[in-house]
Parts: structure tokens; C-alpha cells; sequence
């Protein structure tokens, strides 16, 4: 059997230690990362999640001994690839995407590397003077020009699709145009939380358009509710409310006096005197003469 150096089971049971004292378990990948950045990111997160660093099979053999404890976990071990690392907290699995996703950056390319999206230039001015710098532009696919005395790009163009390399040229001359299409980040592979796995495509929730939805979803249920006469926490004053103006209407259309609406008819009563009185004409007493001018 070959020798496993004690410093390895020592980094496996630190690890699968880490597993079994948390609620929350992801892999995530810090491939690509430059080492100042992995360190802030790291720093930005400390106070939600801790994440662990190791090779990939002190990882595999950390899941193996955390599964003893926490049932379910080793599932996670087919999302160990690339440069993995552990992360752990009692953050819910959702805000704990939010999380990685917001620290997330763009950079400049240096060359060589795979755009995940397309990478394109918008029509508009640029910051550059008329010279040689157009000639420049050109060379590298973009659509550059001479107008009115500064340097334009004339129309929109997909520079380089997603999943095709970025030349050193065309890096260069983004850098210059201010166009960073490199995005540094921790990139999660899925979680684990309480026997279940959750991966990218469940987590990535637009929380805006969900809370919209919610918001809805309450409006409409409410007003389900205060059609229907249903009475609960949400429902009883507004449809006390509701039936008070009934009573209140009903009371004033049958002239029904009570003590809210004793005044109110009293008022209409006045109001329909005065009405009726300004329709009479006054008569005359007999014998009266009328006044000459």
C-alpha cells in the first residue's frame, strides 16, 4: 500500500471537519484567479462562508469521511474538477450564490484566453485622435473611422463569438478602448443543504423579478380573499372596512338612523328642504298691494 504523508490525512480530517460543522457545502472553482484577487474575494466573503483550498483528491477523501456523519454529501464529489476548493456556511443556498455572484469583476484579457460571451463594440465616438490609430482598429476587426475631425466606430460588431480564443492583438486594443470582457470570480459548481444538491441553474434566481412575482401573487390572493369573504389576519380590517361602508350606504339609502348616520341624513334632510323651498313662489296676502315704483 503506498504511504499517504500524515500532513494529507491531517488537511483531510481539517476539511471534512469543516463539512460536517456547517450547514451549507459547495465546491467552487478558483481556476483562472490571479492570487491578489483570490486573496480580496476571499477577504470579502470571510464573515459569511470560509473556503478551503486543497488538491482535488484530499477533497474526494475529505467528502468520503464527511459522509459518515452527513448523509448525501459525497454527491458532491462529481462536481470536484478544475482547480476546486471547498466552501462553507450556515448562508442559505440562494443568498450564498448572490454572494459569489456579486463579487464577480471584469478584467482585461492579456490573450489566449476563451471569451464565454461575445465579445462586441458599439457604434460611437472613441477617445483616440485621428492618426494611426484608425489603421490600428482596422487591423483588428473593428470598424474604426474619420469623422468630423475624431475617431468613430462606425457600426456595432461581435468581435469574437463565445468559446472562441482572444487573440494578444485583439486584447490589446480592447484594453485600450476600455472594454474588459475577462470576468474574474469564485464560479460554483453546486451546494449542498440538508440531503439535496443545487446546482447553478437552480440558483440563479433574479431576485427583482421574483419579489415582483411575490408582490403579485399577495395582491391576488388578497383580493381572492376579500371577494370571497375569507377572514384572516390579512383580510379582517379591510373587509370590516368594506362592510361598515355597506352598512353605511344602506343605512343612509333607507334612512335608517343610527348614531353614525343621524347627522348625515339630518344634513340631507336640510339640503332637501332647502331644494324643495327654492322651487315655491311666495304668494301674496290678500288685500296686499303690490308696492309701486
Amino acid at each position: 500500500m503506498a504511504h499517504v504523508a500524515e500532513w494529507k490525512h491531517g488537511e483531510v480530517t481539517e476539511i471534512a471537519s469543516l463539512m460536517t460543522h456547517h450547514k451549507i457545502i459547495g465546491i467552487i472553482d478558483v481556476g483562472g484567479i490571479p492570487a491578489p484577487q483570490l486573496q480580496q474575494m476571499r477577504g470579502g466573503i470571510r464573515a459569511k462562508a470560509q473556503i478551503r483550498s486543497a488538491k482535488n483528491t484530499l477533497i474526494l477523501r475529505a467528502l468520503d469521511e464527511a459522509e459518515k456523519q452527513v448523509k448525501g454529501i459525497s454527491e458532491l464529489k462529481n462536481e470536484v474538477h478544475g482547480q476546486a476548493a471547498v466552501i462553507a456556511t450556515d448562508v442559505n443556498p440562494f443568498a450564498l450564490f448572490r454572494e459569489i455572484k456579486a463579487m464577480r469583476k471584469n478584467a482585461p484579457a492579456k490573450g489566449g484566453e476563451t471569451a464565454a460571451h461575445d465579445i462586441e463594440v458599439i457604434a460611437g465616438d472613441t477617445p483616440f485622435k485621428p492618426g494611426p490609430i484608425v489603421g490600428e482598429l482596422q487591423k483588428v476587426g473593428i470598424p474604426a473611422a474619420i469623422s468630423e475631425g475624431k475617431v468613430i466606430i462606425k457600426s456595432d460588431k461581435v468581435l469574437v463569438e463565445a468559446g472562441q480564443k482572444i487573440s494578444r492583438e485583439l486584447a490589446q486594443m480592447l484594453s485600450r478602448i476600455e472594454i474588459y470582457p475577462i470576468e474574474l470570480g469564485l464560479n460554483l459548481h453546486a451546494v449542498f443543504e440538508n440531503g439535496s444538491i443545487y446546482r447553478p441553474d437552480v440558483l440563479d434566481i433574479d431576485m427583482d423579478r421574483f419579489m415582483g412575482q411575490l408582490r403579485t401573487a399577495s395582491l391576488t390572493a388578497l383580493t381572492l380573499s376579500m371577494e370571497a369573504g375569507w377572514a384572516n389576519p390579512q383580510t379582517i380590517k379591510p373587509l370590516l372596512a368594506r362592510a361598515y361602508r355597506c352598512a353605511y350606504t344602506l343605512a343612509m339609502d333607507r334612512n335608517i338612523y343610527t348614531k353614525a348616520t343621524t347627522e348625515s341624513l339630518l344634513a340631507k334632510a336640510h339640503a332637501s328642504m332647502l331644494s324643495v323651498s327654492s322651487q315655491v313662489k311666495p304668494v301674496s296676502k290678500e288685500g296686499e298691494n303690490t308696492p309701486t315704483k
